[in-house]
């Protein structure tokens, strides 16, 4: 019989995404692996991205983020949308770039509707703050997307829309996979 604390202790050991592209951890050490990882700790305010080579040293202190990027590659595309690419965008802070990943620390303001926007890249995504996001597609359709504190997603690339927080407060930390 697994007791209430084993099944606890397994579960919070799960990645919260794992696909082709990435295995994600929250609240975790950078488990070991031969694999790169993006790790990300977020202390109020503050935000680090430090990249993780495979059988490099991993961080001593667990990470808010972890993103280990598997051996998969997606051929880039091109943006035939006419609009301007997701990032880089007006007040979004790059944590971190190179030639896996782009980390971006990102808040929104609210019933501030961002630009029309293409996403180039698959994106994994946490939010840090209790919102909602509206997001709206060239057709003018619109999905309410609640999010709270510690909510992970994977987004998949080609995509052309945009985001308006209608409901308290957003950031979010993006990690763009290239």
């Amino acid at each position: 019989m697994i007791t209430t604390f084993l099944l606890a202790t397994l579960l919070a050991q799960a990645p919260v995404v794992d696909n082709q592209r990435v295995r994600v951890w929250q609240d975790a050490e950078v488990p070991p692996g031969d694999i790169d990882a993006v790790s990300v700790t977020v202390n109020g305010a503050a935000a680090r991205a430090t990249f993780v080579p495979k059988r490099a040293a991993k961080p001593t202190q667990p990470a808010t983020l972890t993103v280990e990027l598997k051996n998969f590659t997606a051929p880039p595309i091109a943006n035939t949308s006419g609009y301007p690419l997701a990032f880089p965008r007006p007040n979004a802070k790059k944590l971190l770039e190179n030639d896996r990943v782009i980390v971006w620390d990102y808040t929104w303001t609210l019933n501030s509707a961002g630009a029309m926007h293409f996403h180039d890249k698959d994106v994994v995504v946490m939010y840090l703050e209790d919102g909602d996001l509206q997001s709206t597609v060239p057709d003018g359709g619109k999905t309410l997307n609640p999010y709270k504190p510690g909510m992970i997603r994977f987004n998949l690339r080609d995509r052309v829309h945009f985001e308006t927080l209608v409901r308290g407060k957003q950031r979010a930390i993006i990690v763009e996979l290239k």
